[in-house]
């Protein structure tokens, strides 16, 4: 039995945020997907916060979701555990690749939100960690807010000139 930390309704609520995707046979362990396509890097770091880049990852909530369906079938076996392993072989692999995916997810996020803070603020990676773990917000933006109001922005990204010909000019 799983003990999970949310309610049913809860998980279900979580799911609702996010997209259904289709079946995809190189990825047929995922069943959501986020709703917003992630930004550009070149976009400015609040858009591309408010935009959900570096929100919490989606495979969590698909995690939780298919240990309700592994509680519910061993429920249904009772004690012939034989019979709940052939049911759920096909569950708990899709258990097991949603939570290693939940993990790099969650790695290349952090990642990602530790280097555009050194990109548009005179901070390196270990100033920007000891902010994070003294900050006492709520939010991301709250960090943001945070940190833009200490420290001095040191580039902000434009978009790139376009390449091949240039407009006429008449």
């Amino acid at each position: 039995m799983f003990t999970i930390p949310l309610s049913r309704k809860q998980v279900e609520k979580q799911l609702s945020q996010y997209q259904k995707i289709n079946y995809n046979q190189f990825r047929w362990w995922r069943m959501y997907q986020p709703k917003n396509k992630p930004l550009d890097n070149r976009k400015p770091l609040r858009d591309r916060i408010l935009n959900g880049d570096f929100d919490y990852s989606c495979y969590k909530a698909q995690q939780y979701w298919v240990e309700y369906q592994l509680n519910d079938i061993l429920e249904e076996c009772g004690v012939d555990y034989q019979m709940y392993l052939e049911k759920t072989s096909v569950i708990r692999a899709r258990r097991k690749r949603l939570i290693e995916d939940f993990e790099k997810d969650e790695a290349d996020r952090l990642l990602s939100l530790k280097t555009a803070f050194t990109q548009h603020y005179r901070l390196t990676r270990d100033q920007i960690e000891e902010e994070m773990i003294n900050f006492s917000g709520d939010s991301l933006i709250d960090f943001y807010y945070h940190i833009h109001e200490q420290h001095k922005i040191v580039h902000m990204p434009y978009p790139l000139k376009r390449r091949g010909r240039p407009k006429k000019v008449i």
